[in-house]
């Protein structure tokens, strides 16, 4: 009898086993099924950076291994190997681990030339979004988008979760806030993969190309807009965990303030503090680190402040922080030190505006609530995966 049980609970422990396997989350870099072939004897450009992984292995190292004719790499903010910290400079040169030239896409040439794509027969776009507007890796694949439809190179993008898509929040960015942190119509957390998101930068014609890229999309198997997602690999030097991933949305507009994000700690977009002791009981002194935050705000100083590293459920986006600080300073002039920053941030400069009237964060969301609801039928009909609705 005993032995019976045994057997039975064996065989649905492993059938428990394999449903969960069944239900893994598999990334496009690792459906080579759908994409191999489409490779073929092609000369290859891969826009990568240290997230490209597949089980293991960066997927430069994986598709030379399949003997794919990788020809050029194409480095974002953070460089090839993400060990560039927030705005440093990154530059053109070799890989040193395949002998590759690397072109950089951030500061001189966001975009790629004719020249960068010259000899090239496809492009794959292969980098870990965290779902943010003002996250740059999405300006460059709008960029990439744009340069493969003026050269009628085809582009391949394997496309991974959103750690920030199960909602929509923040104000959409308004015409005349363009830059880098906020190129397309999109609100502050789009709720997009960046295979959805390529779709509908393509598909509205958002991007400056004549015509449309040849663009097909690796899809994520066994994902949905209401899942949670664990990075397996930090997006970039400053966030290091899943906490940082899902306050970053909250917490940037502090980058045009004198407060500190933790930048220069072991706890980066996870604590608040500037240098009045009024502002928090919590103590943090930024300092230099090689390759994650060479010169942080406030650096060698101590902060006073927050610190959110207790809290439970993952965060979604709030004004509740900025406002507190807000008020918490009396005079703005001493918080807020570089409006324009805050405004492309924010894609708007409605929003300081709204603050300085004194408006609750329930005020100015609802004010967002019409254009949100006019970009969310927009989102619909470029998704891949079941919404978190």
């Amino acid at each position: 009898m005993n032995r019976i049980f045994y057997v039975i609970v064996l065989c649905f422990f492993i059938s428990g086993c394999s449903a969960r396997k069944e239900k893994d989350i598999v990334v496009g870099a690792e459906r080579s099924m759908l994409y191999l072939n489409l490779l073929g004897d092609k000369q290859i450009g891969l826009v990568v950076n240290n997230t490209s992984v597949v089980v293991g292995e960066h997927l430069v190292d994986y598709l030379l291994g399949k003997d794919v004719k990788v020809s050029k790499i194409f480095a974002p903010e953070h460089g090839f190997r993400g060990d560039v910290s927030a705005g440093g400079e990154v530059e053109d040169g070799l890989d040193k681990q395949t002998g590759l030239p690397v072109y950089s896409l951030y500061r001189k040439n966001k975009k790629p030339t004719a020249e960068h794509l010259s000899g090239l027969d496809v492009m794959v776009f292969d980098i870990q979004d965290v779902g943010c507007r003002f996250y740059t890796y999405i300006s460059t694949l709008h960029y990439v988008i744009e340069a493969c439809a003026e050269n009628n190179i085809p582009l391949i993008v394997f496309d991974r979760p959103n750690p920030n898509g199960d909602y929509i929040a923040g104000p959409i960015r308004e015409a005349g806030f363009e830059s880098f942190v906020g190129l397309d119509p999109i609100p502050i957390v789009h709720g997009c993969t960046v295979g959805e998101l390529a779709k509908m930068i393509n598909g509205e014609g958002w991007h400056k190309a004549s015509q449309k890229c040849d663009l097909t999309v690796i899809p994520v198997e066994n994902y949905d807009h209401s899942m949670s997602y664990s990075l397996p690999v930090k997006p970039s030097p400053n966030l290091p965990n899943d906490l940082s991933v899902r306050l970053y949305p909250s917490l940037c507009f502090f980058e045009a303030t004198s407060v500190s994000v933790g930048r220069g700690t072991d706890f980066p977009f996870q604590v608040l503090g500037g240098l009045q002791e009024e502002l928090g009981s919590f103590e943090f002194t930024p300092r230099s680190i090689p390759g994650v935050s060479v010169n942080p705000l406030n650096k060698n100083k101590k902060c006073y402040g927050i610190d959110l590293r207790n809290i439970q459920v993952a965060p979604k986006f709030t004004l509740k922080y900025f406002l507190e600080f807000y008020e918490k300073f009396g005079n703005e002039s001493d918080f807020l030190t570089r409006e324009r920053w805050l405004n492309l941030l924010a894609g708007t400069d409605k929003l300081i505006l709204q603050i300085r009237q004194g408006k609750t964060e329930e005020e100015i969301v609802e004010s967002w609530q019409v254009e949100l609801e006019e970009y969310q039928l927009t989102r619909k009909k470029y998704l891949i995966y079941p919404d978190f609705e």
